[in-house]
């Protein structure tokens, strides 16, 4: 029965904790810890009430998220923020999460998978903030439909898109979760075609005018990914089994 401590320890050297910037809520790595042994992994897209509770209930003692406990900083343990750490703490759950690492992640990021999922064959770094290139992009021979039609196939929804720029596409970045607010800076980086996941209302008319095609994916949709890769890494390494809880936001 591997311990806690240990792949804890792995994790945080694999995902390059110590190296990525990330904003200041994230606080990536173990967030909850438990008794200090593992026996099953979930995995989530959110620590929120429904996916602890789902997690305890199915017998998970380690849950590995993308969007932890803390995005609002220090706060009162009061109201929902009590009943989830309860519920963690009473059900023996230790609760691990990673933010931006896991999203640039060379083989379990987001990113990665799912500009592998689409069909890119070869991607280079792009999107830079935070001192680093959180996402790619990919040179590319296309329509503009035909990427809706893969998006649509490999999110299980479709895609909602701003058709600012060319009918043939021939750049694509990819930034998944909610950079919408800087398809400008998608744009300056030369690509005629943004994928994301959700951004505000300006960004529609935005991209319009700056001539990309703006795809949004769904902010959960296009982040469940790395939190299965990394579920399915750990469960071959340490040989525990795994389990993805899906609590759809549909933003």
């Amino acid at each position: 029965m591997p311990k806690l401590a240990a792949i804890v320890a792995h994790l945080d050297q694999h995902l390059r904790h110590a190296e990525v910037t990330d904003y200041p809520g994230a606080w990536n790595g173990l967030q909850v810890e438990n008794a200090g042994e593992v026996t099953k992994v979930g995995a989530a897209v959110d620590a929120c009430a429904a996916t602890i509770e789902q997690a305890v209930a199915q017998g998970i003692d380690l849950l590995l998220v993308h969007h932890g406990l803390f995005w609002a900083g220090v706060q009162p343990v009061t109201g929902p923020t009590r009943r989830k750490i309860k519920a963690a703490l009473d059900g023996n759950l230790a609760i691990y999460s990673s933010h931006l690492p896991l999203d640039l992640h060379p083989q379990l990021g987001n990113n990665a998978l799912l500009c592998r999922a689409l069909g890119f064959k070869k991607c280079e770094p792009f999107f830079h903030a935070k001192g680093q290139f959180i996402g790619l992009q990919t040179k590319a021979a296309l329509t503009r439909d035909e990427l809706s039609r893969r998006l649509e196939k490999v999110l299980g929804k479709k895609p909602h898109l701003s058709p600012g720029g060319p009918k043939k596409v021939t750049r694509i970045g990819v930034v998944t979760g909610g950079a919408g607010a800087e398809v400008a800076r998608a744009a300056a980086e030369g690509v005629d075609t943004f994928i994301t996941g959700e951004g505000p209302q300006h960004s529609y008319t935005l991209a319009e005018e700056l001539g990309v095609n703006l795809f949004y994916g769904g902010h959960y949709a296009t982040e469940t990914f790395g939190v299965k890769a990394l579920a399915a890494y750990l469960s071959k390494r340490f040989r525990i089994p795994w389990e993805f809880i899906d609590h759809p936001t549909g933003l």
